[in-house]
C-alpha cells in the first residue's frame, strides 16, 4: 500500500469511526437543514469543514500551532452543540442559512482539525515530506463525510419525501438528538 493509500484510508476511517462519532454527529448537524435537492450546497458545506480541518491539522502537524489537547476535546462538542442549537431556531431561508453554515463549517473545522493532529504527528514521525500524507488524509476525510451526507440526505428523503414527515420536524428531531449527545460529551469532558 502506498503512503497516499495509507493516509487516505486513515482519513476515511477517522471520519467514519463509530468510536470517534463526534465528527459524524457534527456533519449530521451541519446537514440537518438540507434536503436531497440541496446536495450541491451540502457539498460546499462539507468541503468548507474539510478546508478548515485541513488548515489547523497542517499547522499543528508542522508544530506551527500548539493548543492544549484537553481544551480541543472540550471545544469540539461545543461546536457540535452550537450548530445543532442554531438549527432548532433556523427557518428555511436558503441563502442566509448557507452563508452562516459555511462559516460555522469552516471555523469549526479549524477546531476539529486540532483534535486529530497529535495522533497524526505520531504516525508521521519526523518525515519532512508530509504534504502528500496530509493531502491523502484530507481526501479520505472528505470522502467519508460525503458518505455520511449521502446516508443522511437519503434518510431525510425517505422520512420527509415518502413518509410525509415535515422538513421542520425532521430538522427538529435530528438537531435535538445531536444537541443532546453534544451536551453529554461536554459534561463528560471534565475540562472545567
Amino acid at each position: 500500500m502506498t503512503d497516499f493509500q495509507t493516509f487516505y484510508q486513515l482519513g476515511l476511517e477517522h471520519i467514519l469511526d463509530k468510536n470517534g462519532y463526534d465528527h459524524i454527529i457534527f456533519v449530521i448537524a451541519l446537514c440537518a437543514l438540507y434536503q436531497a435537492e440541496d446536495w450541491k450546497r451540502v457539498l460546499v458545506l462539507v468541503t468548507a469543514f474539510t478546508f478548515g480541518h485541513s488548515i489547523t491539522l497542517a499547522l499543528s502537524t508542522f508544530s506551527i500551532v500548539n493548543i492544549d489537547s484537553d481544551l480541543v476535546e472540550y471545544l469540539i462538542p461545543i461546536t457540535i452543540f452550537i450548530t445543532a442549537f442554531f438549527n432548532l431556531f433556523t427557518k428555511p431561508d436558503g441563502h442566509r442559512i448557507s452563508i452562516r453554515n459555511y462559516l460555522f463549517a469552516g471555523f469549526f473545522g479549524l477546531i476539529h482539525g486540532l483534535g486529530f493532529s497529535n495522533y497524526l504527528k505520531s504516525l508521521l514521525g519526523k518525515d519532512e515530506s508530509i504534504v502528500t500524507q496530509l493531502f491523502a488524509f484530507n481526501v479520505g476525510l472528505e470522502v467519508g463525510q460525503l458518505i455520511i451526507v449521502a446516508v443522511l440526505l437519503a434518510a431525510g428523503f425517505l422520512v420527509t419525501g415518502i413518509a410525509g414527515v415535515s422538513q421542520r420536524d425532521w430538522k427538529m428531531v435530528i438537531s435535538s438528538a445531536v444537541a443532546g449527545i453534544a451536551l453529554v460529551l461536554i459534561i463528560e469532558s471534565n475540562y472545567l
